[in-house]
């Protein structure tokens, strides 16, 4: 009686501790559900790991295609800052296909109107959404590592076969027959074996560990596909099919995978059963066997799983175009794109910079090359990101940060904050003549839109506006349209051919500096470099000296030093 009151309370232990586990489960789901609904639309706040954030690119690095933007372009415009303000996705595989649509800027509609109807079906039918981003939940993280980081070590183990293992096994199921026939030599070539096989079997386990967190990322991504092709979702239907289709081809890789992903219990877990699994696999190999037998069909379907990956991602990364949309309080359009091979034409409307909380908004209709002119803070700079940014997300989320945008299919450089490379020795004057060279190498039939700021700020003057004019001259013909920021006013006159002047201007008013950031048609007119001094307190002397030396070189263009 005493033995069944014992069992009795275990059992019931047993059961309270699953009807808990139940409980918690469904109440985080729940939480889950309601978080989804309520901050849709709601600036992400996540932290990044450094060792995390590195390697969201593995995804754009595997994927090379033309008219990407390059480390210099993305660093400029502070992308990895946008790429935060958009990131809603709940998966790698989501994170990292949405970083590698940013740098990849589409050239041809078709791709970008699929998305559009992606991202509006998942807009307009949160529950789909929702039912979406669960799985992508379920999907979740490879950690600070890269599936693609895994997948890449894989190689490393090479053609794994099971032939000894299999032949190990079949001597000791022999050695237990031969029990019945001669007993003592039947059991003592049993523990031969049996030592051998535990101590083989731990140096093989921790050789493959590592890369079983590879094998549950590819089990869970076939696993959450079944369920992804069941959300009625139209717009996916030629998704749904590929993923049943590349399914089918790694439906192999299935077979033993619960056996494999399951071998990491340890021996004193408590749960008879992984204990009763962990001698079976030490005496068998058997998870062993399992994996060399789920890695050759990796191997062999690696593309397969790329595929799926793309897919997956590509469908996560459209529900964050609709999130990132219903974030922008300022306001956002759907831009206009065309192909041209001959007049180019940008129209830009009350645009903005995206992560300028209470931006001021500017408008810009050109055919050809825009120099801009104005003091520093004027606003010069961060009018030039907010072009090319709306380039950039046009062409890439098919979303920008303005009332319109019409332009047609660019490939996108700048150079503008460019520092020394201590690393390599090379000064800033070397640094920007390889930025600047590396996008006029880039010029061909297909239009180019760029974007230089202080075009070779790192000289002296008189060789500065001589190179400036003809580098700027360059990249102001055939499929070109440059934006340039400068202080030099003398280039405005010698590029007047080829670019059209705009420029910021500021007001100094009672003891200060106001900028409305406003731009303005024409070349700057105003220069308040020696009042700023003025203004920040510097001695009445060198204000004074300073200025008849400017108005001294503008009278006569010889520079006169004024002694004290």
């Amino acid at each position: 009686m005493e033995y069944i009151v014992f069992f009795a309370v275990i059992g019931g232990l047993l059961l309270v501790l699953f009807a808990k586990g139940t409980w918690d489960n469904h109440k985080q789901q729940k939480w889950l559900i309601k978080h989804l609904y309520d901050d849709y639309g709601k600036q992400p706040e996540r932290e990044y790991k450094v060792e995390r954030f590195l390697r969201i690119g593995s995804y754009f690095d595997k994927h090379p295609a033309e008219g990407q933007i390059d480390d210099v372009t993305w660093n400029d415009l502070n992308m990895d800052e946008v790429f935060k303000r958009m990131n809603h996705t709940l998966s790698s595989t989501g994170e990292e296909y949405l970083y590698y649509t940013l740098r990849t800027p589409r050239q041809a509609k078709e791709e970008l109107e699929h998305q559009e109807e992606l991202a509006s079906f998942f807009m307009e039918h949160p529950d789909e959404r929702v039912k979406v981003q669960l799985l992508m939940k379920k999907l979740g993280s490879t950690g600070n590592y890269s599936l693609y980081d895994y997948l890449d070590y894989l190689g490393v183990l090479g053609e794994r076969s099971n032939r000894i293992i299999i032949l190990r096994n079949l001597l000791l199921v022999a050695l237990i027959g031969l029990c019945f026939v001669n007993f003592s030599v039947g059991l003592a070539g049993i523990m031969v074996l049996l030592v051998y096989n535990i101590t083989t079997y731990f140096k093989d386990k921790k050789e493959i560990e590592p890369y079983i967190i590879s094998f549950s990322y590819v089990m869970r991504l076939l696993d959450i596909c079944d369920r992804l092709v069941k959300i009625p979702v139209p717009v996916c239907s030629k998704e749904w099919e590929q993923i049943r289709d590349y399914k089918k081809k790694l439906g192999r890789m299935k077979m033993g995978s619960g056996w494999v992903l399951s071998g990491s219990a340890k021996i004193g877990s408590g749960n008879p059963l992984e204990i009763l699994m962990d001698y079976l696999n030490m005496a068998f190999h058997i998870d062993i066997m399992m994996f060399n037998k789920m890695l050759g069909e990796l191997n062999h379907h690696l593309e397969d799983v790329d595929a799926l990956v793309g897919i997956v991602g590509a469908v996560e990364t459209s529900i964050c175009i609709g999130a990132y949309r219903a974030s922008m309080k300022n306001g956002w359009c759907i831009p206009t794109l065309y192909q041209t091979d001959g007049a180019m034409q940008l129209t830009l409307k009350e645009a903005y910079h995206p992560l300028i909380d209470t931006p001021v908004k500017n408008s810009i209709v050109t055919e050809r090359g825009v120099l801009l002119t104005g003091s520093n803070a004027s606003g010069k700079s961060t009018f030039l990101k907010t072009v090319a940014l709306n380039a950039i997300l046009a062409q890439t989320i098919y979303t920008c940060p303005a009332d319109s945008y019409e332009a047609p299919f660019f490939r996108i450089y700048s150079s503008m904050a460019l520092k020394d490379d201590i690393g390599s020795g090379e000064s800033y004057y070397i640094v920007e003549i390889k930025s600047l060279k590396r996008i006029l190498e880039n010029v061909s039939e297909k239009p180019v839109l760029c974007f230089v700021d202080e075009v070779l700020r790192g000289t002296n003057t008189v060789e500065r506006i001589a190179a400036s004019t003809q580098i700027l001259s360059s990249l102001g013909q055939g499929m070109v349209m440059c934006f340039a920021a400068t202080h030099d006013i003398e280039l405005t006159e010698l590029l007047k051919e080829e670019y059209e002047n705009y420029h910021f201007e500021e007001e100094i008013r009672d003891g200060d500096i106001y900028f409305n950031y406003q731009l303005l048609k024409g070349k700057a007119t105003t220069r308040n470099a020696i009042r700023l001094l003025e203004i920040m307190g510097y001695k009445e002397a060198i204000i004074k000296q300073a200025t008849q030396m400017a108005e001294h070189f503008i009278r006569t263009g010889v520079w006169e030093k004024k002694e004290s």
